[in-house]
């Protein structure tokens, strides 16, 4: 079960305008398709992409467009060129009905 502030700042949501100036940290991870936990730790690691309005983090154009080439650019927790796709467990075999 999600806690309340979990639902209030964890979860992206659509922006009101996609095309607006600046963004809260939700509404950017829900443009750029990925989780709020991940852009907050980028973000954590790159100070310089977005800015404070009062204790809000928000982000303008030019910040998003540097995530987005960042996130694009493969990911960068592992290594990998891009994540790895996950793999569906092998099929057991049927048992067979004795006689």
């Amino acid at each position: 079960m999600a806690t309340k502030a979990y639902e209030l700042y964890g979860v992206p949501i659509p922006p009101q305008n996609p095309e607006q100036e600046y963004m809260t940290v939700q509404e950017t991870a829900h443009v750029l398709n990925c989780s709020v936990t991940w852009l907050r730790r980028f973000l954590k690691e790159h100070r310089h992409l977005h800015g404070y309005s009062g204790r809000r983090i928000i982000t303008n154009r030019a910040d998003r467009a540097s995530i987005y080439d960042a996130l694009r650019a493969g990911d960068p927790r592992k290594g990998r060129s891009m994540p790895r796709p996950r793999r569906r467990p092998a099929a057991r075999p049927r048992a067979t009905a004795a006689a």
